[in-house]
């Protein structure tokens, strides 16, 4: 009997990047880092990402990356380091800086920053 593969949209075929995107990787490297810093412990981390990706149902590269920011945003609101609100706001500052950064450009948090 072969083990389970729980791979799931990390597995690539062919020599395909494992990442489509560099943000990709840099969410699962904070969320790392996180638990090396002790913010949160590893167990929690697997409940809270395997929350954020049953509540999406989607298993798709899109979705499992959307559930570990999801997870990564619970639990640090959960330990007290980062609220919800602050998280919020962030999120928004880097969209408005999206939104008004030339196409091509770097996108600079403080193109969002609201005067």
């Amino acid at each position: 009997m072969s083990a389970p593969d729980n791979l799931g949209p990390l597995k690539r075929r062919d020599g395909e990047a494992v990442f489509d995107e560099a943000w990709q990787a840099q969410a699962l490297g904070i969320a790392d880092m996180l638990v090396k810093q002790g913010v949160f412990t590893a167990s929690q981390w697997a409940e809270a990402l395997g929350v954020a990706v049953r509540e999406d149902g989607a298993d798709t590269t899109e979705s499992y990356y959307a559930a570990v920011l999801r997870a990564v945003e619970r639990l640090l609101d959960d330990a007290g380091a980062v609220a919800q609100p602050e998280i919020k706001d962030r999120r928004d500052a880097w969209a408005r800086a999206y939104e008004n950064t030339p196409h091509g450009a770097p996108v600079m948090l403080e193109a969002g920053e609201t005067a």
